[in-house]
């Protein structure tokens, strides 16, 4: 090879060289813009307090304007305690009216108008109870975090299951005598169906918010929701056979009004 090949050769080699180099030291470098991180939990908004000087209600009536359907015969032969319980004759409790067509076991509660505002939850578990091979309350309402205790007063067991969507479903069975057992719900949702996988005529619906307006029509189709703040609301009701209705309503300083809802038969 004569000298100016060589001397070609040389710089060729060279020249690569320093460009392996220079690429090594930019693929080593960090990069200048931090990692990502992950976002941070924003912190819960502080605590509303209604204030007593100000605060309203709403009080009404749940009622059904035509014919109820008889209420059908519950067949219990297949657990002999749980007819037992009911002298044989059970009946269904999914609609039950009053003289005048009034309507027990609806849900109502308010459905907008609350938001942004962060309420405190009782510490006063409440209380699902299975008793006569029916769950009591039928209808019940929860605050998201609020303690649900379930118990078992019957001599048989049960197996409670609430059916879930948005929060963790789970069922669970519990004996004659067992512990209460304990539970809390995470996120608002109504209504949740419950039942027993032993009993298929067990059933219960929950619901569950974030706020502690609700209320379940009693045994004469009233409701009353208290210790409200002023304001613009929706108003909700829901039963489980006949769906839900809704009414505008605004609450000023100290008033207590009076909402009424009617479904109607044929």
């Amino acid at each position: 090879m004569n000298r100016h090949a060589m001397t070609s050769s040389l710089r060729t080699l060279a020249l690569l060289s320093l460009g392996s180099i220079v690429l090594a030291t930019g693929c080593s470098q960090k990069p200048t813009s931090p990692p990502a991180t992950t976002a941070e939990q924003k912190p819960a908004a502080p605590l509303f307090k209604v204030d007593p000087a100000t605060a309203g209600a709403i009080t009404g009536t749940v009622r059904f304007t035509g014919k109820l359907p008889p209420r059908q015969l519950i067949d219990m032969s297949e657990d002999p305690a749980c007819g037992a319980a009911h002298h044989v004759k059970a009946y269904d409790e999914s609609l039950m009216g009053a003289r005048g067509g009034l309507l027990a076991n609806a849900f109502v509660y308010i459905s907008q108008g609350l938001e942004g505002k962060n309420f405190p939850v009782p510490s006063q578990a409440v209380v699902i109870d299975q008793k006569g091979c029916w769950f009591h309350p039928r209808i019940l309402g929860v605050q998201v975090n609020q303690p649900v205790d379930i118990v078992n007063s019957d001599p048989v067991t049960h197996n409670i299951h609430p059916m879930a969507e948005l929060n963790r479903a789970w069922n669970h069975s519990q004996g004659p005598g067992d512990p209460p057992l304990h539970r809390k719900f995470l996120k608002p949702e109504i209504m949740i169906p419950v039942k027993c996988n032993i009993h298929g005529w067990m059933h219960a619906y929950i619901g569950v918010l974030d706020h502690p307006f609700f209320s379940v029509s009693n045994d004469a189709g009233v409701f009353t929701i208290p210790n409200l703040p002023p304001g613009t609301y929706t108003l909700t009701v829901w039963q489980e056979k006949l769906g839900t209705q809704q009414q505008q309503i605004t609450i000023s300083p100290q008033q207590h009004a009076v909402v009424d809802f009617n479904y109607k038969g044929k």
